[in-house]
């Protein structure tokens, strides 16, 4: 088995949500397979956060960080947006 890396597209509850926050939970959560960490605007002052983080490609590897990263207060949702073979 390999590694991919997974880019996560996770999204506010709403424009007045403390991306501060959610920025120390999403490293928290990721720790040490988290390799990128950045805001992206969407719309009307919503700013999404992208994580890249390096994960097994064993069956559901990014399956486990999805699950969690939507369990951080604050989070509206969380998206998979690529997978990459590292």
């Amino acid at each position: 088995m390999g590694s991919v890396a997974v880019t996560f597209r996770i999204m506010p509850e709403d424009a007045d949500t403390d991306l501060e926050s959610i920025r120390s939970r999403v490293r928290a959560t990721l720790g040490s397979a988290l390799r990128d960490l950045r805001e992206q605007p969407v719309a009307f002052g919503l700013k999404a956060i992208l994580a890249v983080a390096i994960v097994s490609d064993a069956s559901g590897g990014s399956d486990l960080f999805e699950q969690s990263l939507a369990a951080i207060p604050g989070v509206g949702s969380v998206e998979t947006v690529d997978v990459t073979l590292v």
